[in-house]
C-alpha cells in the first residue's frame, strides 16, 4: 500500500491550540464572512452578525493572535482597521480521534460543511448573470481508483488551482481589476464507504 504524501499546496497546518481558538461559533462566522467578502472592519462584521463592534474586535484580536486574520494592506490604516483571512489546513481525522481535540475538530468541520452547503444552496437559488452562470461549475465524478491514482488526481487539481490563483493575484496586484469578483472553488476527493461484500 502506498504511503500518502503531504500536499505541497496546503496552507499552514494548525495545531490543537489554534483549532480550539477557531472552533467558536462567532469566530467561525467572522472567518467565513471575511473569506467571502475579502476583508471587513470590526464594525461591518458586527452589523452583519448582529454583534457589537466591541465583541467582534475582541474576537478578531483572538483570531489574529492565532494566525487566522491579518491587516488588509489594500486598505489604508485609518480609524477603522480592515482585516482579511489567512489560510490554514487541518488534519481533521487525526484531531477527531484525539480526545483532547475531538470536540473542537467536530465543531470546526461541521461548520465547514454547513458553510459549504449554505454557499451552494444560495448559488442554486439565486442564479447569476448569464456570463457567470456559463462558467460556474458544479459536478461530481466517481470511479474505482488506487491510492496512487487518487493522489495523482488530487495533486494535479491542487496544482492547477494553486497556480491559477497565484497568477490571478499577480494580475490584480498589477492593476488588472476590471471584471474581477470573489469566487469560491470547492474540491473534494473522498473515498466512499466500502460495501459489505468488498
Amino acid at each position: 500500500m502506498s504511503e500518502s504524501k503531504p500536499l505541497p499546496f496546503r496552507a499552514r497546518a494548525i495545531g490543537p491550540e489554534e483549532l480550539k481558538a477557531l472552533a467558536h461559533p462567532l469566530r467561525m462566522a467572522m472567518y467565513d464572512y471575511l473569506s467571502e467578502h475579502g476583508s471587513a472592519t470590526a464594525s461591518q462584521l458586527g452589523r452583519h452578525l448582529g454583534e457589537s463592534s466591541g465583541q467582534t474586535s475582541y474576537h478578531l484580536r483572538q483570531l489574529e493572535k492565532h494566525g487566522f486574520v491579518e491587516d488588509d494592506p489594500t486598505h489604508a490604516r485609518g480609524r477603522d482597521r480592515w482585516w482579511r483571512t489567512v489560510g490554514y489546513s487541518i488534519d481533521g481525522r487525526d484531531m477527531l480521534r484525539d480526545p483532547r481535540t475531538a470536540d473542537a475538530a467536530h465543531a470546526l468541520l461541521q461548520g465547514v460543511v454547513a458553510e459549504r452547503a449554505k454557499v451552494l444552496q444560495r448559488w442554486l437559488s439565486t442564479g447569476d448573470t448569464p456570463e457567470w452562470e456559463r462558467v460556474a461549475h458544479n459536478d461530481s465524478s466517481t470511479g474505482d481508483l488506487t491510492l496512487d491514482e487518487l493522489q495523482e488526481i488530487v495533486l494535479a487539481v491542487e496544482e492547477t488551482i494553486d497556480g491559477a490563483l497565484k497568477r490571478a493575484k499577480a494580475r490584480k496586484a498589477a492593476g488588472e481589476t476590471e471584471g474581477r469578483r470573489r469566487v469560491r472553488i470547492y474540491f473534494d476527493a473522498l473515498p466512499l464507504p466500502l460495501d459489505d461484500g468488498a
